[in-house]
């Protein structure tokens, strides 16, 4: 009988634990792990397509800063070609003052003869440039239409780039707060 009885102790104290006792704090364990490969993972594929988006908007921001670059570009040449011209009919203005003043002091009637060919001349291309100085302006007006057009692209390039900075420190925040 005492033989029967250590038997019988000994299944009981020494046996294995059965699989339903250790299966449920292992599943716990597991279905946490799992839980967090999954975050892990909706988390990484989030900032790949967050990064995607960002390198393609710092693509066409880096095209639109071209684009822009060269609408300033034209912009100051028809500025430059402006003030130029504006140059060019104060001086044609002042010569033609000066004409006009020298011709009734002639000492011949040819010396005459030649500043009236020069002042006649000098108005006729001070008329040719009215409608070239017109066609500039309105080119400028044009330009800085097109520049503000261009400018406004860039700005909303850069807050769409501003954007998705914050959505990829906003999810690396989240992603830090859960662990």
């Amino acid at each position: 009988m005492l033989r029967a009885t250590f038997l019988f102790l000994s299944l009981f104290s020494f046996s294995r634990p059965l699989p339903a006792q250790t299966t449920e704090p292992q599943t716990r364990t597991m279905e946490a792990v799992l839980s967090e490969i999954r975050q892990l993972r909706q988390d990484l594929q989030a900032a790949a397509v967050a990064t995607r988006k960002a390198q393609i908007v710092i693509y066409r921001l880096h095209l639109q800063a071209d684009v822009l670059e060269r609408a300033k570009e034209r912009l100051e040449n028809t500025k430059g070609e402006l003030a130029q011209l504006d140059s060019q009919k104060k001086s044609l203005t002042e010569q033609i003052k000066q004409l006009e003043e020298m011709k009734d002091r002639p000492e011949n009637e040819q010396r005459r003869k030649q500043f009236e060919d020069y002042l006649t001349n000098s108005k006729a291309n001070l008329e040719a440039v009215g409608p070239r100085d017109q066609e500039l302006q309105a080119k400028q007006l044009e330009l800085e239409a097109d520049l503000r057009t261009e400018q406004a692209k860039w700005n909303r390039l850069q807050d769409e780039l501003d954007r998705l900075e914050n959505s990829l420190e906003n999810s690396s925040l989240q992603a830090n707060e859960r662990r």
